[in-house]
């Protein structure tokens, strides 16, 4: 394989530093995505005429919510037996510490993140705020649903600069060499992921100007769960297992995770048609 035809992918972590301070590209796209979000849900809060108070806490429950859900997610579903068998494990999985084998502790940040489990996580959160604020369910999730594709996009981009959940090795012309990886052309499982969330953004937010009387049914916050967790099952089958496990599985933990929420997405729009 000639390595002159393929991008060699190695960014500095640092976005920008201010002072002392780092600001990292992951933690800066994960802070761009939900802030576009925001906005989104924002305009779309006003166009249906909802009052701003009840729209104020919804930053605050949906930040949480991800942020949690992710965590948990991955060290339940792909760590666990790290942050499961010990104390100082159980620690780390709410803390963003690294307990070091002598004595003392780092300060590492949130290194691991499941999407599964954020989106768990941010409908549970949704659930309470419904439960505060008396709105719909079904709007507060459709609504969250058509801005949904902004965040999922940064995420992955996070990801592609913090050159992590990589693709298989490939001689496609468009392969990364992930240098701080290894050496060998392989798949940009990230960007594929973030353009398919940009699209359904545009999808969604086409859709929902087309047929504004579906929000509040469910109907695209199934499509929502329908197509990310679709394309994410498929898309497995570019990267690279992320545990030493799912080797012995007969789909990685990707896939088995994205199964329920395919059903689910099919029933919210079977639903919506009733």
């Amino acid at each position: 394989m000639n390595q002159l035809l393929y991008i060699v992918w190695n960014p500095d972590l640092v976005a920008f530093r201010l002072g002392p301070l780092s600001v990292r590209w992951y933690g800066l796209m994960w802070a761009i995505g939900i802030a576009l979000a925001f906005l989104v849900v924002k305009r779309l809060y006003k166009e249906q005429k909802i009052k701003d108070e009840l729209f104020a806490p919804l930053y605050i429950y949906c930040f949480f919510g991800i942020l949690i859900g992710a965590r948990l997610g991955h060290c339940l579903f792909y760590e666990p037996d790290h942050f499961l068998t010990s104390g100082k494990g159980f620690v780390e999985m709410f803390l963003p510490i690294r307990f070091l084998t002598n004595d003392g502790w780092k300060y590492v940040g949130y290194q691991g993140l499941a999407s599964h489990g954020g989106t768990f996580g941010l409908i549970v959160a949704l659930w309470f705020y419904v439960r505060k604020t008396k709105l719909s369910i079904w709007r507060v999730l459709d609504n969250i649903a058509i801005a949904t594709g902004t965040t999922a996009c940064f995420i992955r981009l996070g990801n592609l600069m913090n050159s992590e959940i990589i693709g298989k090795i490939t001689d496609v012309p468009w392969a990364f060499i992930f240098e701080k990886v290894d050496a060998v052309p392989r798949h940009p499982g990230q960007l594929y992921e973030a353009i398919a969330y940009a699209v359904l953004f545009f999808i969604l937010w086409t859709l929902h100007k087309r047929m504004p009387e579906k929000v509040g049914t469910g109907w695209y916050f199934g499509f929502c769960l329908t197509y990310i967790f679709t394309f994410r099952f498929f898309i497995e089958y570019t990267k690279e297992i992320q545990e030493a496990f799912e080797a012995s599985l007969p789909i990685d933990m990707g896939q088995i995770l994205s199964i329920p929420f395919i059903i689910l997405g099919v029933y919210c729009m079977l639903r919506a048609r009733k």
